[in-house]
């Protein structure tokens, strides 16, 4: 598995150094911050025995937490994207992932708004793995100032976990700004 993690981490950077050096077209950044709700669902269950109320409890099947992370995107061609994440949830066990999609922007004539759809693949470190995820969805970044944008953003898709698969549903925002 660790072989796995290595090799991937190094085709998705050579990936980016590619597109980065092969694009001669007008290209600009994006970074920022996303914060928002993560949601976990189909995980195994298991009995833990709570001191405090002296009886056992299920935990594992469904978990929500809290997201926040940085996020980088690298824009080419105008409607193309390739964004990177580091998302840090707060459900049990603090999961840390790294996801990286491909972004589609829409083009809505006369409009500021700038509606997605992206899909990729993530990484999620926790305990007992790491784990690969295949996140796939959409969103809007809506503008507030000058290069300034608070996305809207809605991605679910399979976690493959060791003997199952969750699914899992990030509902995030944030603020991103653009250099251009």
């Amino acid at each position: 598995m660790r072989r796995f993690t290595v090799c991937s981490s190094l085709l998705a950077l050579a990936f980016l150094v590619c597109v980065g050096t092969a694009c001669a077209q007008k290209q600009s950044w994006i970074l920022g911050m996303r914060m928002g709700l993560g949601i976990s669902s189909g995980g195994p269950e298991a009995k833990n025995y709570n001191y405090f109320t002296g009886q056992f409890e299920t935990v594992g099947g469904t978990a929500a937490g809290f997201q926040f992370g940085p996020t980088g995107e690298f824009i080419f061609e105008r409607d193309f994207s390739i964004t990177t994440a580091l998302n840090i949830n707060t459900t049990t066990g603090t999961p840390i992932e790294w996801q990286n999609t491909f972004k589609y922007y829409f083009a809505i004539p006369g409009s500021k708004i700038r509606p997605y759809a992206d899909a990729g693949f993530g990484l999620i470190f926790a305990t007992g793995g790491p784990y690969f995820d295949i996140p796939f969805g959409g969103g809007a970044m809506f503008p507030v100032a000058k290069n300034l944008y608070i996305p809207a953003d809605l991605l679910f898709g399979p976690i493959f976990v060791t003997g199952s698969t969750q699914f899992g549903i990030a509902i995030t925002s944030g603020i991103r700004y653009e250099f251009k």
